[in-house]
């Protein structure tokens, strides 16, 4: 038996149930906590799995981390803290006091009884979303300001000000700031925008697109789930206190280029461009991830180009039959 123990919060949602399964495979114990918010699908394979664990709660619960740790094993090496409210959509929903709690409260408590527990290190789950616009149109690097465009993003710089906060504590925090994600994982998400324009465009034959000169940046989720793993794998000393872009820039485009994308493998679909202001999401920016790729030696393997075909051929052939279920949203509303 390995000695290799991962907790991860949220481990059944769309990079949790992944992740949950590559490191099984890397023969890690896995201890997935999870409040099954959009169900627990993605898990079921791993439920006779030796070296995996599931207990169903919620981070905002006092204990939660501390009570998943009383189990046979021993306690977790890591931590990898994925459960949120994720996406501007769904934190405008809920509204401010709620992101809040469940996206920088939760996140404290987590970090506490990680701490206590003397684990050694906390993986924590951020985004681009945080730069927000690029002030002087080059790539942001992990030392560029700030600038928050939705209430996400304000939850997600508040957590990482408290973590970086906490960087000579025993249990090393590293923080990942995720480009956008497409693919497909045991637990699909349908809400966002490459895999939204391959349903759309799949479905009805058309997409209507916002914001159309905007770039944006992506990383094909088995790319992140890998990122993640060579952080737990890293010497403490590479990660300690550190904030990484995670994505390529091989993956910086235009939401137009991303329809061109689309077109390649879908040329009948119509394409409708529509002017559109809204308090939400507005980057515009493109990426540096030249830290990740000194440090860590990350660089990404799959392209949006990939991704599109992997998504086209799971909605063709069936494997995902009901694409347009909740379940397979973080919130219903969405700007293209």
């Amino acid at each position: 038996m390995t000695d290799r123990h991962v907790l991860i919060t949220g481990g059944a949602g769309y990079i949790g149930s992944l992740l949950t399964s590559e490191l099984l495979r890397a023969n890690y114990r896995v201890t997935v906590l999870d409040s099954l918010l959009f169900g627990g699908e993605g898990i079921v394979p791993f439920l006779n799995h030796p070296n995996f664990h599931f207990i169903k709660s919620d981070v905002t619960e006092p204990r939660a981390i501390r009570d998943a740790a009383k189990r046979e094993w021993q306690k977790p090496n890591a931590v990898v803290h994925l459960a949120g409210i994720v996406g501007f959509p769904a934190c405008q929903a809920v509204g401010k006091q709620v992101a809040w709690k469940y996206n920088v409260e939760a996140t404290k408590m987590v970090f506490e009884q990680a701490s206590d527990l003397g684990v050694e290190r906390f993986v924590f789950a951020s985004t681009y979303s945080n730069y927000g616009l690029s002030e002087d149109g080059k790539p942001v690097t992990e030392e560029s300001p700030l600038n928050p465009q939705s209430l996400y993003a304000e939850t997600k710089i508040a957590s990482e000000e408290y973590l970086l906060s906490q960087k000579d504590a025993a249990c090393a925090p590293l923080l990942f700031r995720f480009a956008t994600l497409y693919g497909i994982s045991p637990r699909t998400r349908f809400d966002l925008i490459v895999n939204q324009f391959v349903l759309e465009a799949f479905t009805k034959r058309e997409l209507i697109i916002y914001q159309r000169g905007y770039s944006r940046s992506f990383v094909h989720i088995r790319d992140v789930v890998r990122g993640v793993m060579m952080g737990l794998e890293a010497e403490q000393k590479n990660i300690r206190g550190q904030v990484f872009n995670l994505g390529t820039e091989n993956g910086n485009y235009t939401k137009n280029e991303i329809v061109n994308f689309i077109l390649k493998r879908m040329p009948e679909t119509v394409v409708q461009f529509k002017d559109l202001t809204f308090g939400g999401d507005m980057r515009d920016i493109t990426v540096s991830f030249e830290k990740i790729k000194r440090v860590l030696g990350f660089d990404t393997t799959l392209t949006v180009d990939d991704g599109v075909r992997e998504v086209l051929f799971a909605l063709k052939s069936g494997l995902i039959r009901n694409p347009a279920d909740d379940r397979y949203r973080n919130a219903q509303f969405i700007v293209q």
